[in-house]
């Protein structure tokens, strides 16, 4: 049964105010779901390709109220289901779009299960989806922008354009791991493990008649009923992970078959105690089958550096994370997003504002935040490109004795080796290997962003001369307003800038003016008139 939340003519605005109160966005779907028998496995749990398929069905529906037009599943991104959903309990889907792009929208989906008996309800899943609007004859589609209200929303606006960067590049990724492997891969140097299973035992193909029912609202096979088809195929031939390819055939002659998906699912095989067996190893046909094996290793890779890095709350991500080039992508989006996160929270309170600087703190659980805040006469993308520089830190913030570049990763992500005049307990300088990702403005109106935080690197271990120190998160935002830019510092505290920043909020230093006085007369001394040669 569904519930569609919003009525009314589209326009430029994607919310309204309900009969209760609360703000909802016109791209709101949610559904809910009583699971039957005819809906379950043999284990008498919900099947994944049916979740799939509900899944499916209320993102194009979030995606065509904002649309205004038939709209098609892009792609899916990697979905980690953290509960099973047994005959008789109840699914609950909310969907609605997040941001939208050019023709395509991300589409974010939250599931939940709730048991009726009891009233307790668990997440299942969050997850997020790609849709494309179809032209209606040869006209080009433009979707509106989404405009958040939210504070929810506003985040998930944000955080989109990151997550649409790491799908863009998620192939290059795999390509790139391919090609620093060894030649030998994980197999041959292990040598050969008895009770391997040949691969090709575990070949199955299925040819599904697509029938009336298998059709959406556009009379086309829609992307949730062939995720559930590739599911239940993989089902059967599951080792650990299963590649799935589907294609399209016409019986008509003449007619070339069509690539319509090809997706990677992962299981976990359980015994009759509900415990993880332990599976044989696969052994790959040659040629491609050694092909597919290898990038199934490094996709493996890439989904345990994701999930260790972007899945857990923020809190949870060790500073200590080690930069590697198979991680890269992932821990420049929880960089970014990390600090988008803090510029979203709204309960900053004024501490103390000397010399038109303002010096914020913010209280957000265990942790405590502050954000330094000053409105300068200088352009908001050169502003950007040199507060972006570390290696020019120490020119106006004497916080910052050196500031080196270790490695220029990208043209958006830098590792810097800085150096404090903030001594440690110890009585040594504090040290710092930093990973700075830097963005410029996704939509009119976004900021630029440069966000900081803790890498470790191998090649470059704590020494001697100083105590190693970690930064959790930080960063700039900076805002063009006009002829002037508002540039905003944010900082989650860390016990090495405990003492100093209570002392400005309490008004005994004005160290944070100071500094960031500097940092204006830093950026008007360094930027060039545009109207300059």
């Amino acid at each position: 049964m569904f519930c569609l939340l919003g009525k009314g003519s589209r326009s430029s605005h994607c919310a309204m105010e309900g009969s209760d109160g609360d703000v909802r966005n016109l791209t709101e779907v949610r559904m809910s779901q009583m699971v039957l028998p005819c809906h379950a496995n043999h284990r008498g749990q919900l099947s994944t390709g049916q979740l799939l398929k509900w899944i499916d069905t209320a993102a194009c529906l979030s995606a065509e109220r904002h649309a205004g037009c038939p709209c098609v599943t892009a792609s899916m991104d990697d979905i980690y289901f953290e509960q099973t959903i047994s005959v008789g309990q109840v699914v609950n889907l909310k969907t609605k779009v997040n941001r939208a792009f050019n023709s395509s929208m991300e589409v974010g989906i939250h599931v939940t299960s709730e048991d009726l008996t009891n009233g307790k309800e668990w997440k299942v899943c969050q997850a997020f989806a790609t849709f494309v609007a179809q032209p209606q004859g040869n006209k080009k589609v433009k979707l509106k922008p989404v405009t958040p209200v939210t504070g929810e929303e506003h985040l998930e606006h944000s955080i989109a354009a990151e997550r649409r960067r790491m799908r863009l590049v998620h192939t290059d990724n795999i390509k790139d791991l391919l090609t620093r492997s060894t030649q030998q891969d994980e197999r041959s140097r292990e040598g050969s493990v008895n009770g391997e299973v040949l691969a090709q035992k575990t070949r199955v193909e299925s040819v599904e008649l697509v029938l009336p029912p298998h059709a959406n609202h556009q009379g086309n096979t829609f992307g949730g009923q062939i995720m559930a088809w590739m599911e239940n195929i993989a089902t059967i031939a599951a080792s650990m992970e299963v590649g799935v390819c589907a294609e399209a055939f016409c019986h008509d002659v003449g007619v070339p078959r069509r690539h319509i998906n090809s997706a990677f699912m992962t299981f976990v095989v359980l015994d009759e105690n509900n415990h993880r067996c332990i599976l044989p190893r696969i052994k790959p046909e040659t040629g491609d089958g050694e092909r597919r094996y290898r990038e199934a290793i490094a996709r493996r890779k890439i989904r345990l550096d994701r999930k260790y890095v972007i899945s857990c709350q923020q809190s949870e991500v060790p500073l200590s994370v080690p930069w590697d080039p198979c991680n890269q992508v992932y821990l420049s989006y929880n960089n970014v997003s990390a600090l988008k996160m803090l510029v979203s929270k709204t309960d900053w309170v004024l501490a103390s504002e000397i010399k038109k600087v303002r010096l914020y703190t913010l209280e957000d659980g265990k942790f405590l935040s502050f954000k330094v805040e000053v409105t300068v006469s200088t352009d908001a993308r050169q502003s950007f490109n040199l507060l972006s520089d570390m290696s020019r830190r120490s020119e106006w913030d004497n916080n910052y004795k050196e500031s080196r570049l270790l490695q220029k990763v990208n043209e958006d992500d830098a590792i810097y080796h800085v150096v404090s005049t903030v001594s440690s307990a110890e009585g040594k300088l504090q040290d710092f290997i930093i990973l700075a990702s830097r963005r410029p403005p996704c939509d009119t109106g976004d900021p630029y962003v440069v966000a900081f935080r803790s890498v470790s690197l191998p090649a470059h271990p704590p020494c001697e001369e100083y105590t190693r120190g970690e930064t959790l998160c930080s960063g700039f935002c900076i805002w063009s307003q006009g002829p002037k830019t508002k540039i905003s510092y944010y900082n989650q505290f860390t016990p090495g800038i405990v003492s100093r920043v209570t002392t400005n909020m309490t008004g005994l230093s004005s160290d944070f003016a100071n500094t960031y006085q500097a940092c204006e007369r830093f950026l008007i001394e360094n930027i060039k008139d545009p109207q300059q040669p």
